[in-house]
């Protein structure tokens, strides 16, 4: 059975500045664990998450490329930090400081993901809110979504590159 696309509906919601949404992934990005604060928030109920891929609460807003960009680092074993704009089950949106750090156990094999998410500080996400939307305009311009990605990708890293920092850095400036 598939789900029902869920379609934005335009509102911003948040949480409180001292909670933190948790969640932990298997390696391949799907859900094993969420605290209630995520439960709470994200509008699913913890049956519909476990097993899910942690994309069901990605925004159409939220740009791939910078997704990659995440994965891409932590699939390399590093940890990242990013503002990431999370979709709920009823299309309400939510903004997030995002702690994303690989899972290793004793014998150092990736066995998921472990993310931490705050409350972000809105001047942050007011300058942020407007590169992620260049990035999505370049995402859906070619007619090829995979060509769409690779250049926002590349005016991602030329972006960094010129600012002589990595994307932690940068998110840090903010």
């Amino acid at each position: 059975m598939t789900k029902p696309k869920t379609i934005p509906s335009g509102r911003e919601i948040s949480f409180h500045e001292d909670e933190i949404i948790v969640s932990k992934t298997d390696p391949t990005g799907r859900i094993t664990y969420a605290n209630q604060v995520f439960i709470r928030v994200s509008g699913y109920d913890e049956r519909e998450l476990m097993g899910t891929p942690h994309s069901l609460i990605r925004h159409p807003a939220m740009p791939r490329s910078v997704f990659r960009l995440l994965w891409q680092t932590i699939g390399a074993g590093r940890e990242i930090f990013a503002y990431v704009n999370n979709m709920a089950k009823n299309g309400d949106n939510y903004w997030v400081f995002a702690h994303v750090t690989p899972s290793f156990d004793s014998g150092g094999t990736l066995v998921g993901y472990h993310s931490n998410r705050r409350l972000p500080d809105r001047s942050a996400i007011e300058k942020v809110a407007p590169l992620y939307a260049a990035l999505l305009e370049i995402e859906n311009k070619p007619d090829n979504r995979k060509n769409g990605l690779d250049a926002a990708t590349e005016h991602l890293g030329r972006l960094l590159k010129s600012k002589g920092i990595e994307y932690d850095e940068f998110v840090f400036s903010l």
